[in-house]
């Protein structure tokens, strides 16, 4: 038997609603066509830093290869219909990497890298590790080219990648992130706690999505920025934790003052409570991760 492999990489929202197909008919279609397992983040379980869902497939590498194949040509052919040009585009995918698998595609002094960009044609660049992201065990590995490079540059990288021990493992990380990343947190995504309903400058309500803390007109990282997030009703008690202790140590971690609204106060249209944090961006987002990670922890409590 073939081990089964994974590979994630990331999709528009509008591009994401063309692979499920209506009623969920193309990606059924796609699954059965290319014997893969494809999963999809939900509608606003972002990555980290951008507007784009995940989308897992998983399978042996021929069928993930087939799918990969499958969903790239479906969204070529859309993005050909609106342009109409002749020459084969240039197109970018996004593939979503775990730290500490990228040295293996590095290669010694970039020789491996460098060995699948002179083989598929496909230019290939690994983002540098953004430390500005609590927890962010992920790089984005982008790929350039025409159909057929980045479907090559896809086969050397994933059968690079299945050869090392770590990366079958992170087949069962958590597939969306509540807010921003936490590492070691395994389990079902709970993003119906809602991650960012809102992001608020100031005063300002903002309607936007999470990770929208480093996009404030703000150059000064100590001026104080203010966001806020809903958590459920039921999980607040976590997140303050017995007589307050919970919130306190968030407080005096992260150096953020975090305010949470009185019982009945609620993000409008929900029953969600508002917190909200102040301080610079990287006391926000640290913050902001931690009350994640304890009301990950509150929902696992809830469902069992």
């Amino acid at each position: 038997m073939e081990k089964p492999t994974h590979i994630k990489f990331l999709v528009s929202n509008a591009a994401a609603g063309s692979v499920i197909g209506k009623g969920g008919s193309t990606i059924t279609d796609f699954q059965s066509q290319s014997g893969a397992r494809i999963q999809l983040s939900r509608n606003h379980e972002f990555f980290p830093g951008t507007t784009d869902r995940i989308i897992m497939i998983s399978g042996t590498i021929n069928d993930v290869l087939k799918a990969v194949e499958l969903i790239l040509a479906k969204l070529l052919s859309e993005l050909h219909a609106e342009g109409g040009d002749d020459v084969e585009p240039k197109t970018k995918v996004r593939l979503v990497v775990p730290n500490s698998s990228c040295g293996g595609i590095i290669g010694k002094g970039g020789s491996t890298i460098k060995s699948f960009i002179e083989e598929s044609h496909a230019g290939i660049k690994i983002s540098p590790q953004d430390n500005s992201y609590y927890g962010l065990n992920d790089r984005l590995v982008t790929l350039t080219g025409t159909l057929d490079e980045q479907m090559m540059a896809i086969d050397l990288i994933l059968s690079k990648l299945s050869e090392d021990p770590h990366y079958s493992q992170s087949m069962n990380a958590p597939f969306s992130y509540p807010g921003v990343f936490f590492s070691g947190f395994h389990g079902t995504p709970y993003t119906y706690v809602l991650p960012s309903v809102a992001t608020a400058p100031q005063n300002a309500m903002s309607y936007g999505t999470n990770g929208a803390g480093g996009k404030f007109p703000s150059n000064k990282e100590d001026r104080s920025n203010s966001v806020t997030i809903g958590v459920a009703d039921g999980h607040i008690g976590f997140v303050v934790g017995r007589g307050g202790r919970n919130i306190m140590e968030i407080g005096q971690v992260t150096g953020a003052r975090i305010k949470i609204s009185d019982r009945g106060d609620f993000v409008a249209g929900t029953t969600n409570r508002k917190v909200t944090i102040t301080g610079s961006h990287r006391a926000i987002r640290a913050a902001e991760s931690m009350i994640m990670q304890k009301v990950a922890y509150a929902s696992e409590r809830v469902i069992d």
